[in-house]
């Protein structure tokens, strides 16, 4: 396949790409390629020399804008034709590209003019959906506090710790008792969670999750002491503080009892405060690095040609099938540099996935699977064994003893089998309706995509939970 050119544009007429309009002058000169694309030093020489080629580096004097496939082995074009370009409407809805004969619209966006089968349809997403930031991340603080203020729920003393940590706490504000002569239920120790965002500066408020550590029974009106949250590093970041709220009760009267939800957790919105700055300085990078959330070596290819075709420089390239870098240039605005990149809409080519859990008998099968041609016989054997005890007593005034004899009986039943035909073409809807109309269950549908796996008529990651 050769790379050619696809969007068109003329005179001083804008190319708008992803929502950012630059006029045909920034477009990608004649030669330039996108970061991380082959090159084929015949291909551009062969172009400028097809018939209705007029100006240099386009189809008739046009500036190449956007790569697409065509055939290596393609005809000349007649004189005065325009290439053939796979173009379709930018809505995402799955109903794929057609091919399509004729001049490219100059409005057209650039989602619309990639090279794409068109029976596949395109799935588009932001980049900030698909992928992150190197280096610009969330961090987990957790913490040990106590929880006061509980009627008669908090933890017994079986639970030393929490006691021995309200000694301690007593102990620091001048109060010595020992931990032995402290009884209290109104009490309960807990761990507390939260989660520390990006460029988090002293004084950001955060929400917090409070678990309870030892045997409380409910953390309903409790209130959380003054606390440390501590980082991986070992630093504290946050104090967390505040009453607690639960979303569930637990109520116990002579024995009955009635629960709703949880008891034994609870949150406190806004409850910790930042104390040590966590934030990143971009000033000065000279290069920023984009994670993809799913490794796939054609979805990098494509962010980096989208951020390069958004920003109008070789900005960007592919180091691999999960990381790609954008390089800064000098004095430029890294924020809105970001931003921008960050809102780009790219295709994304997720792989198949066949997700079974075998504990809950669940099944996801993603809408990219694949299936071949193939013939399933489903039965089942089921073997009843049932063991039943009765008692052997000798006659009035005979010399035997009462013994307890066990009775057992085997009843095994072979279902008849059921056949499933999938020709070619078939879709997972077809798949998942004929096992439906033959009563399958959910185990005997784990069942069968192992085996069709096996077969090699699935198409997809078969990933067990």
């Amino acid at each position: 396949m050769l790379l050619l050119g696809g969007l068109l544009a003329r005179g001083q007429q804008a190319v708008r790409a992803t929502g950012v309009s630059r006029p045909a002058s920034a477009v990608t000169p004649a030669g330039a390629r996108l970061a991380g694309t082959p090159t084929n030093p015949g291909s551009q020489a062969r172009a400028n020399q097809a018939p209705g080629n007029t100006g240099p580096g386009g189809f008739g004097g046009l500036p190449i804008a956007f790569p697409v496939l065509v055939p290596a082995s393609a005809p000349a074009a007649a004189p005065g034709a325009q290439p053939a370009v796979f173009t379709g409407a930018d809505t995402g809805t799955g109903a794929g590209f057609q091919p399509v004969s004729g001049p490219v619209p100059a409005q057209a966006p650039i989602s619309a003019i990639i090279a794409h089968p068109a029976n596949e349809p395109v799935k588009l997403a932001h980049i900030k959906d698909v992928a992150s930031i190197e280096g610009i991340r969330e961090n987990q603080l957790v913490g040990y506090g106590l929880v006061v203020g509980l009627s008669n729920t908090g933890d017994t003393q079986q639970t030393i710790f929490s006691v021995q940590t309200l000694a301690s706490m007593l102990l620091r504000m001048g109060v010595s008792v020992p931990a032995a002569a402290i009884t209290v239920r109104n009490l309960a120790a807990v761990f507390v969670e939260a989660t520390l965002p990006p460029f988090s500066e002293p004084g950001t408020k955060l929400d917090v999750t409070v678990s309870s550590a030892g045997d409380a029974r409910s953390l309903e009106g409790g209130l959380l002491l003054l606390m440390p949250l501590y980082g991986s590093d070992g630093n504290i970041y946050a104090e967390a503080q505040g009453p607690l709220v639960l979303g569930g009760y637990t109520v116990s009267q002579n024995g009955n009892t009635r629960q709703v939800n949880f008891a034994t957790t609870a949150r406190i919105p806004l409850g910790a405060m930042v104390e040590r700055s966590a934030s990143v300085d971009l000033a000065g990078r000279s290069k920023f690095t984009f994670l993809l959330n799913n490794q796939d070596f054609k979805s990098a290819q494509a962010m980096a040609g989208a951020i390069n075709q958004t920003l109008g420089r070789s900005a960007a390239h592919a180091r691999d099938s999960r990381r790609v870098d954008l390089a800064v240039q000098n004095g430029e605005d890294i924020p809105a540099l970001l931003a921008t990149v960050e809102e780009i809409r790219v295709p994304t080519y997720p792989a198949a996935r066949v997700v079974v859990n075998e504990r809950t008998g669940t099944v996801v099968i993603g809408g990219s699977v694949l299936l071949q041609p193939v013939s399933i016989l489903h039965g089942g054997l089921t073997v009843d064994i049932e063991s039943e005890f009765q008692v052997s007593q000798p006659n009035e005034f005979g010399q035997g003893t009462t013994q307890v004899v066990q009775q057992t009986q085997v009843q095994a039943q072979d279902k008849p089998v059921n056949r499933i035909t999938l020709k070619q073409g078939a879709t997972v809807d077809d798949l998942v309706g004929s096992l439906q109309r033959i009563g399958a269950t959910a185990r005997d549908v784990i069942s069968i995509l192992q085996a069709m796996k096996s077969a090699g008529a699935l198409e997809a990651e078969l990933v067990v939970l």
